[in-house]
């Protein structure tokens, strides 16, 4: 499985979050964070969107590091991602991100 895969399936590689940080694009910092602050009714700013990856070392956005119940989940049970974990056909979080994306299911059982 690749390293950019996230706890829930997510690609990464394909987050505005990352792209900003690896290309250092404000102009898609300030976008996706005025974007992610009209989706969640939160004040996120531009200086939020830093992230290396959910399973990587590095800057994460506030999100990521502490506020995403799926990552805190994986990290006490200890899988690698979600496709590891025993509970994923009944979980409700992971499933979500399935029913939204589902290309996350094919990077967790890939």
């Amino acid at each position: 499985m690749k390293d950019m895969i996230a706890y829930c399936g997510l690609d990464c590689e394909k987050c505005d979050a990352y792209l900003a940080t690896i290309n250092d694009d404000q102009a898609l910092r300030e976008k996706t964070a005025k974007l992610w602050a009209e989706l969640n009714n939160a004040p996120i700013l531009p200086e939020h969107i830093n992230c290396e990856g959910c399973r990587m070392e590095g800057a994460k956005t506030v999100y990521c590091e502490s506020l995403c119940g799926i990552r805190q989940c994986a990290l006490k049970k200890g899988v690698m991602t979600c496709g590891g974990c025993p509970d994923i056909e009944t979980c409700q979080d992971v499933g979500a991100v399935i029913s939204n994306n589902p290309d996350a299911l094919k990077n967790l059982k890939g």
